[in-house]
């Protein structure tokens, strides 16, 4: 339709944030199914049509997913640089929540940077951008970014530095979630657990890993796996007790090799 209809500009315009919309979503898919360098080409793909129907909201949207893939990747150089072109993008918009999530999402690159003091001052600014927000005027695929999806931000950021008693903390928050998210509920799950395995508290990090590994069998995703690989390094020095010792095997007899 884009190559060959025939529509006015108001059309035109919406037609190309459809396919902004629909593109971005299959770069998620990619990047969750662990073909990195796909995804990244969906998401700048995504980014050029958003850009086309001049689509500022958008635009701050794919951004963002462009910054959350870097901080996965461990680029914190590239994932502050690209959070902070979302958030001048979604300012530019006028879309508090998009502002919001622009800012978590640099904290969580200068988290996984090592770099406390300005993870503290993004945070910040997150939660006031988030306080101010209208979200009456939201755009609608924008409804998952909400106090929940913000905790589990913050969790990730205080895990990434070392501090799991705040992010404990928030991983408790983020799963007061919409139970319909199957793969963010297991996200956090094992975010919970990891903070539990940090301080070491073998116990409740097999009980939430356990939960995570419930969910996870019902489902493909490569950062599920990877979430899950890090929880079992962090139970590591407790190889030997026997709710480790379960819990691994219990890892072994769902997922396999793919932990």
């Amino acid at each position: 339709m884009l190559h060959d209809g025939r529509f006015d500009e108001t059309t035109g315009r919406a037609l190309l944030s459809a396919a902004a919309e629909t593109t971005q979503l299959a770069g998620w898919m990619a990047y969750d199914s662990g073909e990195h360098s796909v995804a990244q080409r969906y998401l700048i793909h995504a980014l050029d049509l958003a850009r086309a129907a001049g689509d500022h909201p958008l635009g701050a949207e794919i951004l963002a997913a462009m910054s959350h893939q870097a901080t996965y990747l461990g680029d914190a150089t590239t994932a502050v640089d690209l959070a902070r072109a979302a958030g001048r993008t979604a300012r530019q918009a006028g879309v508090r929540v998009l502002v919001a999530e622009a800012a978590v999402m640099e904290a969580h690159a200068h988290a996984r940077g090592g770099d406390g003091r300005a993870c503290a001052v993004s945070l910040s600014h997150a939660e006031q951008a988030l306080d101010r927000a209208d979200r009456s005027r939201d755009p609608q695929w924008i409804s998952y970014f909400d106090t929940a999806y913000m905790s589990a931000k913050f969790g990730h950021c205080f895990r990434e530095l070392g501090q799991a008693k705040q992010a404990e903390h928030f991983a408790v928050q983020s799963l007061r979630m919409d139970s319909r998210y199957v793969r963010g509920r297991t996200f956090n799950l094992l975010l919970l657990a990891t903070a539990h395995a940090q301080q070491g508290d073998c116990e409740r990090a097999c009980a939430s890993g356990s939960q995570a590994l419930t969910l996870m069998a019902q489902m493909q995703s490569a950062r599920a796996v990877e979430y899950l690989r890090v929880l079992q390094e962090k139970l590591a020095r407790h190889a030997r007790t026997p709710v480790v010792r379960q819990f691994n095997g219990h890892v072994t007899a769902t997922i396999g090799r793919r932990a």
